[in-house]
Order: structure tokens, then sequence, then C-alpha cells
């Protein structure tokens, strides 16, 4: 289906559509002991723990043009973090913000901005018997205004280097032109992947799932390239036989496309 391209558009008052960009992301890996398992959710607290995420969550703002105007943040007991921002349109928005162009790269909390929103939720956990250790980011990015959230896709997936990721993309609401006509979307996509350079591409399997009349985009991102060093926390390759490292591999496989699709496969 083509999408539209529009020009600037002349409004009547305030742009009242809201553009929000949601993800999920996750890290797998396989710890061999329970004390390995506790060291990797320890390991992620640490590395994303309130207080970082609250730089990532205001590195957003700046990247989409907002003000900042109010961060709560929580780190949780066993595991896990939250942060919320409060945003509010800031004064850097140029007509580049819209384009089809991946944004810049970087270098639980919750922002809030004037009726928009930067949230951020983590979830450490660890499976009890097969050894599968996982870390899941829940990422909500909600404005209003001219500022768009598709400018802080490219920071966020450079800052979490996942495994897998979803991505969803919803314009909501309208906004009227001088002359009254409503308009339910005010820039040109047909893909959350135009949005993405050509070195997310090339590292990612991608499937799209998007239904246009209803201006809701989804992608989803499983990484191509496996070395089961990488996935591998307190151990390596090398200490493992053979016939180990083939029944972890499989493990990890098997964990990682059910989370991608979404869905139970039969053991393997």
């Amino acid at each position: 289906m083509e999408i539209k391209s529009f020009k600037k558009l002349k409004l009547y008052g305030f742009n009242n559509l809201t553009k929000t960009l949601s993800f999920n992301m996750y890290d797998i890996c396989y710890a061999k002991t329970l004390e390995d398992r506790q060291g990797y959710i320890d390991y992620i607290d640490e590395q994303y723990n309130a207080e970082r995420l609250t730089g990532i969550l205001t590195n957003v703002s700046d990247i989409i043009g907002a003000k900042v105007l109010n961060i709560a943040k929580q780190d949780y007991d066993p595991q896990g973090a939250s942060v919320t921002i409060l945003i509010s349109e800031g004064h850097e928005y140029t007509e580049q913000s819209e384009n089809e162009s991946p944004g810049p790269l970087p270098g639980s909390l919750i922002a809030h901005l004037d009726k928009s929103h930067i949230t951020v939720h983590t979830y450490p956990e660890s499976h009890p018997d097969d050894g599968i250790s996982t870390f899941r980011a829940d990422i909500d990015v909600s404005t209003c205004g001219h500022i768009s959230p598709l400018k802080a896709l490219n920071y966020l997936i450079h800052s979490f280097e996942s495994d897998i990721m979803t991505v969803d993309y919803r314009v909501r609401g309208f906004t009227r032109d001088v002359h009254g006509k409503k308009f339910f979307i005010d820039h040109k996509i047909n893909s959350i992947q135009n949005y993405l350079p050509g070195i997310t591409r090339e590292r990612y399997q991608m499937i799209d799932v998007n239904v246009y009349q209803e201006n809701i985009f989804h992608t989803k991102l499983l990484l191509k390239q496996f070395d089961l060093d990488n996935y591998l926390f307190g151990i390596s390759k090398k200490d493992l036989s053979p016939g180990e490292r083939r029944k972890i591999k499989l493990r990890l496989k098997k964990e990682m496309t059910e989370i991608f699709y979404g869905r139970n496969i039969s053991k393997v």
C-alpha cells in the first residue's frame, strides 16, 4: 500500500496527534549453575539500574527535541528497575526530524513530558531447570506535537544491543489544518525498517506486520549471527564438551525462536 507523502501542514492550533514507539528488547544467555544464574541477574541489575536507564531516557529526550519536566525512577528488590519521564515539546524541532532516516547513535525509568512521556521497565529472570536466563526491557516513547519518537529508534537499539526486538509504532487521534480538515497522520511511513540504518538491517532478520489503514506498524528483529561464547555466562565454549555445546545451542535457539514468533514450540 502506498503511503501519501505530506508537505508541512499548516495547523489550526496544537498538533493533537499522539505518536507512540514501543519496544520489547530481549537478551538471552545460558548460565549453567544456580550461582551463575544469580550472577547474571546481578550483572543485568547493575548494568541497567535506574540511574543508567535515566541517562538513556534523558538522551532520548534530547534526540527527539523534547524538554524533561519530571523524572521518577525506582530499583526493585530482588531485581528490575523502572523509569518514567514526563516531557514537553522543546525548541529543537526541524522538518528533518520526521524524515525516514535513522536517528543518531548513543555515545525501568519513566520520564514525564507535557502530554508526552518516556518509560522503561526491566525484567531479568532465569528458567528454573534448563539454565536459560533472559533480560527483557520494555520501552515506550509517546509524544504529541511535532516531535517524533522515531528519531530515538537507532539510539535505543544500540544502547541495548539486544538479541531479539519487537517494535511497534502507532499514530493515534487526529489534528486539523486551518480549514478544519482532519489529518490522522502527518508524515510518510510504510515500515519501521525505513528508519533503521543499513548496518542494523544487515545484522537482523526482520518481519513486518503492518495495518496501514489504522496507522499501526510492527517489526520484529532477530539477530542473525550466533556465536555460543556470546551467550554463555560464567563459562566459555572451551569448558564444555561437544555434546554439551550442541544441547546448549539448541536450548538457546529454541528460546530465541519462541520469543521471536511469540509461541511455544515442541522440545528439541
